[in-house]
């Protein structure tokens, strides 16, 4: 019986090998045709990777940005206005964001293990000159590097004894130190900030930047940054801004779990629009929930970019169908001839099944060459993140044969069909 059964998969393989034979020749007998009828796939392969490699970059970098934010961080903004009308107008209500308001949320926020305040500024005159953008002063007590994972790549971050003395220190970011000081080791020079000199004593590693706004968060180098401590800030460097500036414009917080982030914003909201009287001049980020929203985003973006790019794949399709129609009216003779011969309807439709999945089949492959050179051409000039997932390889690749097969049936079917007497004698 094994035996029997083993002979039957002998000789249905080597079926499937003869019509697969006869489809390469029969194809390669028509190249141009069999390339046009292939370019529908091609495209369509292509603009599925294309766009889900674009679409997996932008996730992977706004994703790893979030992630680098904390995910166990709540982060208060505030909100400054630019016209003098509207600062005015918010200052009726609410004093900005203050110290107060930060000892009034660790009084009052359970779970927070560590937290600063912040002070930020741009500074009028820096020397040495900055060969690129004037970097951004951070003023923050020392927990602040392990609130945002700072790793120090030289020296070392300020201690709690330097900030309580307001000393006259600074820990410098990757592209604040290229500015400055080029190759040279900055680690005992001095930066002259307005008119305060500070000694640098560290250097902290690269971090991941966002070049468009994210949520409430401002779009900034976040290498281009100077650190200080708090006190320096506020009480050695003069800040030409305004009165009516905030006191401070950032809070950061950082919990005992990400569990507790959604639950702890809504109590440091709750808090200060209590203060500020609904003033509307500040914002709550937790990035555990920026986290989620981009994730169900993009799942969206994906399935958005697949249906649109899908619809080539089903013009492809089409494409396979006609040609396939075409096809039997070319071989009517051939089939019938077949069917004399003993041929059964499902030997003729397994061949031209083979056939357009043949065609489908090339033209995936392609296509998935033709979608990976596009998303690093498009890396390249665009100076995108782009990232070709093997799962966006197998959904076009299997896409493409689905389509083959599904638009293949109806023409096999109906070369099936031929009545064998009246096909021997079409001419």
């Amino acid at each position: 019986m094994k035996r029997l059964d083993a002979l039957a998969s002998s000789r249905y393989l080597g079926q499937y090998f003869a019509d697969l034979s006869f489809g390469l020749e029969n194809l390669l007998m028509h190249k141009l045709r069999s390339l046009l009828t292939m370019l529908g796939m091609i495209f369509g392969v292509a603009a599925v990777i294309a766009m889900l490699s674009i679409g997996a970059g932008a996730r992977q970098q706004v994703m790893a940005l979030i992630e680098q934010m904390g995910v166990r961080n709540v982060i208060v903004e505030a909100r400054e206005g630019n016209a003098w009308d509207e600062v005015e107008k918010t200052r009726k209500l609410s004093l900005g964001l203050t110290l107060r308001d930060f000892r009034v949320i660790q009084s009052n926020v359970s779970g927070v293990t560590q937290a600063t305040p912040r002070k930020r500024f741009t500074p009028g005159r820096m020397f040495p000159k900055p060969q690129h953008d004037m970097p951004l002063v951070y003023g923050i007590a020392p927990n602040y590097q392990q609130i945002a994972s700072l790793k120090v790549t030289l020296g070392r971050f300020f201690n709690d004894d330097e900030n309580l003395h307001a000393a006259p220190v600074a820990v410098l970011g990757q592209g604040a130190r290229a500015s400055l000081f080029g190759q040279i080791d900055p680690v005992g020079q001095y930066v002259k900030v307005n008119e305060q000199w500070l000694e640098v004593i560290g250097v902290v590693g690269p971090q991941l930047s966002a070049e468009t706004q994210v949520e409430s968060l401002p779009s900034q180098d976040m290498n281009n940054l100077i650190y200080i401590p708090l006190s320096a800030a506020m009480m050695r460097l003069e800040d030409a801004r305004s009165n009516m500036k905030d006191e401070i414009d950032g809070i950061y917080l950082q919990l005992s779990s990400a569990l507790d982030t959604l639950s702890t914003a809504e109590v440091v909201r709750s808090l200060l629009n209590i203060s500020h009287r609904n003033a509307g001049d500040f914002s709550v980020i937790a990035p555990a929930e920026l986290l989620a929203q981009q994730q169900r985003t993009q799942q969206i973006f994906d399935l958005v970019m697949v249906a649109i790019a899908s619809i080539s794949l089903l013009v492809g399709g089409i494409g396979i169908m006609n040609i396939m129609l075409a096809s039997i009216l070319e071989r009517t003779r051939e089939i019938g001839v077949r069917r004399a011969l003993g041929a059964r309807q499902r030997d003729v439709i397994r061949q031209f099944l083979v056939e357009a999945v043949l065609i489908s089949l090339m033209g995936g492959l392609i296509g998935i060459a033709f979608g990976f050179g596009i998303s690093r051409l498009i890396a390249w000039l665009a100076g995108w993140s782009t990232v070709t997932t093997v799962s966006s390889i197998v959904l076009a690749f299997a896409f493409s044969v689905s389509v083959g097969l599904l638009f293949g049936i109806y023409p096999a079917k109906k070369a099936a069909r031929l009545d064998p007497v009246e096909a021997i004698r079409y001419e």
